[in-house]
């Protein structure tokens, strides 16, 4: 008969730990990485809105230049997505979800259609008014396009 007693478990160990923590923060931003690229290259340049349901369009191309990524190792997970750039204004969660937003002040909104000389055709909305988004969603397709990535990623990579 055997009797033995475990005093200390593998996976306790300083170099098995720092190992593990090294690995998912490779695995991690690596994917951050990978969500990032994808939700930017669904974005297209082009001077009209894009449909709804399909990725926005890049008018300025700030949209496109401030999608970040960030390791949290506190949490040891990944944060992705769009830094919000205007004090007040919740864009980003518009064009992902849609939503209704209520002006605070008069604004002047594109129609969709062009004037004869080129210019979009615009008009003046008083404040108060609802204005209704459809949702142009960008970065959960870019999740769910990338997620069957992460088991690839994590394959071998404790070393």
């Amino acid at each position: 008969m055997l009797n033995a007693r475990v005093t200390r478990m593998f996976f306790d160990k300083p170099a098995v730990m720092r190992a593990v923590d090294r690995a998912t923060r490779r695995v991690l931003s690596r994917f951050g990485a990978y969500v990032r690229r994808t939700a930017r290259q669904s974005i297209r340049r082009r001077k009209g809105p894009s449909a709804p349901g399909q990725p926005p369009s890049s008018h300025t191309g700030l949209l496109k230049d401030f999608i970040f990524f960030a390791y949290e190792p506190a949490k040891e997970d990944v944060v992705i997505g769009p830094a919000k750039l205007n004090r007040g204004t919740n864009a980003p969660e518009l064009l992902e979800e849609g939503g209704t937003v209520i002006t605070k002040r008069p604004r002047w909104i594109p129609t969709g259609k062009t004037r004869a000389d080129g210019r979009p055709k615009r008009i003046r909305v008083p404040a108060g008014t609802t204005l209704t988004y459809e949702a142009r969603p960008y970065m959960g397709p870019a999740f769910r396009e990338n997620l069957p990535k992460l088991d690839e990623f994590w394959r071998n990579s404790v070393r």
